[in-house]
């Protein structure tokens, strides 16, 4: 196992620090790094919120959650020396006044690196970046991290960036898309360009289509009515799977440097055919979870869960076409979805049939080959081949599968993606962080289709249902149909 190097001394600040976004991710997260020994003595954690509380109460509310979602029973020397890090404070990020007690904390602490997390609504990023100048908290090696969605919009977008942008350089602000972080989705980089069996094939004349799939079991739970502001386009396909997308599709970077990664992936945003007129209704498909069944339980229709009628996706699935050189004609199919058959996020790599079969039997049949690069609930890799069945005196071809279990390879727990990119936060790598052109030229795109959508005019009743517990609604499964394809897992 890979020696872990600490980080060197650092603040870390967490606004939104009593939020559900603090508690289930970032100090598991910040708590799994420590056990492992990649935090120096005098590396603190401040978590700041509105709620009142001690810090006493907070650490219960950090062991309530390790528990709930890790089932961890934490204590002993090692837990005590995590939770010596943390303070708590209260304070209003709309008064200046209450700013004292974080510039209090910070004192005397410049040498440090002093990272701002902000784990709060999108809409006071801005409020909070110029909060942090106008309290004198601005220090040489510092960041500011900013959680999805940035924005609703191509025009909110821009002004959250301007507004960060007018008190951080551009190097030190780091967006974060949480899917960047899995070490699945960083394979993506060492499967094409460290085997050169692959990157030669990665090209329009030997793949026949690329399929992403990112579905969840779960409805959309207590954040219904922020969800009911965005939907499934705004909250998963502008940031999560146009990711994805970039990374397969970008052409070879330079270098690892973080900007030679991130021009590479510009491209591919660039590159994206505009969804518009009549590709809205051929390319792009909408849809809503009603009642149904998963897992053997019975749920609820997404309206119900609501108590109201409401037109917001909660199913998407899009065919994209990427005009340049490598992909002219290779469709991107990708889907995501709340209420589906089962939690499971994928690549799929569809290479073309062979171009001529010397097996003529039925017995002989090929399937094209398939490469499945998978992010969860298990990581791996998977190569779907064809091969000879054995048995004597036959010759009966089978697909058989070339698996790779990251956890089975590598006997290791895999870190968590926040994990990684808390830890690329600190070391100051912002290589895995979207840069502001990303963001903005990504909202470009998804505005057309959202645009598209709303002048359609669609009434309520004519938003397409799903059945909770399926795929998805018929009309994504048409959406491949149409051209001779299907979904897989299907």
């Amino acid at each position: 196992m890979t020696q872990l190097t600490p980080v060197d001394p650092f603040d870390l600040v967490i606004f939104g620090g009593s939020g559900d976004l603090a508690l289930r991710k970032l100090l598991p997260a910040l708590w799994h790094r420590h056990r492992d020994g990649q935090f120096s003595a005098d590396s603190r954690i401040l978590a700041v919120g509105r709620s009142a509380m001690d810090k006493s109460g907070y650490v219960s509310q950090i062991e309530a959650s390790l528990s709930e979602l890790y089932e961890e029973r934490v204590g002993g020397e090692l837990w005590q020396s995590f939770i010596g890090r943390i303070d708590y404070l209260s304070l209003d990020v709309l008064e200046l006044a209450s700013w004292d007690g974080l510039v209090k904390a910070l004192q005397h602490r410049e040498d440090v690196i002093r990272a701002f997390y902000l784990a709060t609504p999108p809409d006071i990023f801005g409020t909070i970046a110029q909060g942090i100048k106008s309290a004198g908290l601005m220090v040489a090696n510092m960041r500011i991290v900013l959680e999805k969605p940035v924005g609703h919009d191509f025009d909110s977008a821009k002004e959250i960036n301007d507004q960060v942008g007018g008190c951080f350089s551009e190097n030190q602000i780091y967006r974060i898309d949480h899917y960047l972080g899995k070490e699945t989705v960083q394979n993506l980089l060492a499967l094409r360009f460290g085997n050169s069996i692959l990157e030669p094939l990665w090209r329009r004349e030997v793949i026949d289509h690329v399929q992403i799939t990112v579905a969840e079991e779960l409805g959309v739970g207590n954040r219904i009515e922020f969800y009911n502001e965005i939907g499934a386009l705004r909250d998963m396909v502008q940031n999560h799977l146009l990711q994805l997308v970039c990374l397969v599709a970008m052409e070879p970077p330079a270098n690892l440097d973080d900007d030679a990664v991130r021009d590479e992936k510009i491209k591919v945003l660039r590159a994206l055919k505009p969804i518009k007129g009549d590709a809205l209704k051929s390319h792009a498909v909408r849809a809503q979870y009603r009642g149904g069944a998963v897992d053997g339980k019975v749920v609820s229709g997404y309206e119900d869960e609501l108590n109201s009628q409401s037109n917001t996706e909660t199913f998407v699935a899009l065919k994209l076409e990427i005009d340049n050189w490598r992909w002219s004609g290779v469709p991107f199919y990708i889907r995501t979805g709340k209420r589906l058959a089962t939690k499971h996020s994928e690549i799929m790599i569809q290479f073309r049939p062979i171009p001529h079969s010397i097996f003529d039997d039925a017995h002989y049949s090929t399937e094209p080959n398939r490469l499945s690069i998978m992010l969860q609930p298990d990581e791996g890799v998977k190569l779907k081949m064809m091969a000879k069945e054995p048995a004597p005196g036959g010759f009966t071809l089978k697909p058989v599968s070339l698996d790779l279990s990251f956890e089975e390879t590598f006997g290791i727990r895999y870190p968590d993606a926040y994990e990684r990119l808390v830890i690329e936060v600190l070391r100051g790598n912002p290589a895995l962080f979207m840069r502001r052109d990303e963001i903005e030229t990504a909202w470009r795109w998804i505005d057309e289709i959202l645009g598209g959508w709303n002048d359609s005019n669609d009434s309520t009743e004519k938003l397409d249902k799903y059945a909770a517990g399926t795929w998805g609604p018929l009309d994504a499964a048409m959406l491949l149909a149409r051209d001779g394809r299907e979904w897989f897992p299907e």
